[in-house]
Order: structure tokens, then sequence, then C-alpha cells
């Protein structure tokens, strides 16, 4: 299996496994990162979610350029599909906060699917960047969309019009990742923004990232007045009531998701 996928105490953990080839993603690894993420929105119990990538070099390089579609460039783009690498990065279905825990290379793909997470934790090592123009490529899954949306415009072309790569420190000073730590800190680090997460109320947390994604491009009076699915199951939810009472109380909350 090139994903390797558990679900332990709320939380799910997607590895791209496939270190030989620094986690490059081919065709049956795209079509089960989809069944994956399709799973994930399918299920209740789950409440956060850490994708990453095995072995200490790599999160993921991007596609693996010798077992890939045989479509060519334009055939690839027009091409009806839900977005390549798993479709994580336009994906706008998948309500559960994601933590990309970047341990390497986070190169095209790769990068495309650490800018559809919510939270970034990378290792002092990792680099990122969408080298696509490099190999007459472009990055068609995300890379030119988010990236322009998440930092300044001059930032994001330097980075897509010379195909460079940014070290971590780097991508943290531009607002690309939450934290960078020693590789040997790495999983505390994404365990604790894990526990902090666990500590929310789940409906709250699907509520919060529903509306962020759904109306980002809206103007604020026209965003608030949308009445989005996940709002309304979190104001409306027992969770709501318990979070109040456990303040009361004195008490940590007991949260049941509904």
């Amino acid at each position: 299996m090139s994903v390797l996928y558990d679900v332990v105490d709320h939380v799910a953990t997607v590895t791209i496994d496939r270190p030989e080839v620094l986690n490059a993603v081919d065709l049956p690894t795209e079509a089960e990162l989809q069944r994956i993420w399709s799973d994930i929105e399918s299920r209740d119990d789950i409440r956060a979610v850490v994708l990453t990538g095995a072995g200490e070099r790599s999160f993921c390089a991007g596609a693996d350029l010798k077992n890939t579609s045989n479509l060519k460039g334009v055939e690839y783009w027009a091409a009806a599909r839900t977005g390549g690498f798993g479709g994580i990065a336009l994906r706008e279905t998948l309500d559960v906060p994601v933590i990309a825990r970047v341990n390497g290379l986070a190169l095209g793909g790769g990068f495309e699917m650490v800018l559809g997470c919510d939270i970034v934790v990378a290792c002092e090592d990792a680099s990122f960047g969408l080298p696509e123009p490099l190999v007459g490529r472009l990055p068609l899954d995300g890379g030119m969309l988010l990236l322009q949306r998440q930092i300044p415009y001059r930032q994001a072309m330097g980075m897509m019009l010379t195909g460079q790569r940014v070290k971590a420190q780097r991508a943290l000073e531009m607002g690309l990742v939450n934290e960078v730590v020693p590789r040997a800190e790495l999983d505390t680090a994404v365990n604790r923004w894990v526990q902090q997460m666990l500590a929310c109320a789940p409906l709250s947390l699907k509520a919060i990232k529903q509306v962020v994604r759904r109306t980002g491009t809206l103007a604020p009076a026209d965003a608030h007045r949308m009445r989005l699915p996940a709002l309304v199951a979190a104001l409306q939810s027992e969770d709501a009531n318990e979070g109040v009472l456990a303040f009361q109380q004195k008490r940590k909350p007991r949260w049941l998701g509904r």
C-alpha cells in the first residue's frame, strides 16, 4: 500500500509511504489519497488529521514523473478530475482540520498539499517549492491559486517565477509555516497542536474551517449572513451547552461531537 492510514483516539494519520522515490505521487497513490479523504469526510469520529511522508528525507517531492499520467499538459488540465495529489489543496468538503507534518522536501504537488492543510509544522531542514516551470510544467493542482492567497504577491511570484526552494525558517517568516522545530522534536510539536485541537469542541472546529474556507472571497458583511451547515450544527449542538456548563463548573468539557 502506497499510503498508510490509521485512526487512533479521534486522530487520523495519513502517511505517503514511498520513501524510495521521495514520496512522489503516482496514479495509484493519488487514487488512494482521494479514497482516504472521502472516508474521513464520511466519519464522525475523526477530529483531526495529520498528513506526512515516510522516512526523513521527504514529505512529498510531487509527481512521480516516471510513473504518471500519459495525458499531455492541456489534456491533464482539461480532464474531469477532483484535483491531483488526492485533491486536498482544492477540496471544499473536508471540514476536519488537517496538520501537515513536513519532515523534508515539499515540492510541486507536495507543496500544493501543504497549501491545502490548515496547520503546518516543519523540521528545520524542510524545504518548499514549486519547481514545475523548470521542467516545462505548471503548478495546476492548487499552487498558482493558493500560494498568492496565503503570502504577499511578490513573495508568491518570486517562488513561482523562478522555481526556487525556500527553507523552513524562511517559510515561517513568509507565513507558510506555523512552527519550525529540530527534527527530533517534530513529533512532539505536531502532537502538541493535535492535543490543542482535541481540547476544542469538534463541531466548532469544523464550523470555523468551513466558514473560513467558503467565505474568504466574500465581503465580511456578505460572509456574516451565510448560514453554512457546519455553523448551524455547532450552534445547535449539545457541545455548545457542554462548553458553557464545564466553564461554570470549573472542569474540562466532555465533548460528544454532537
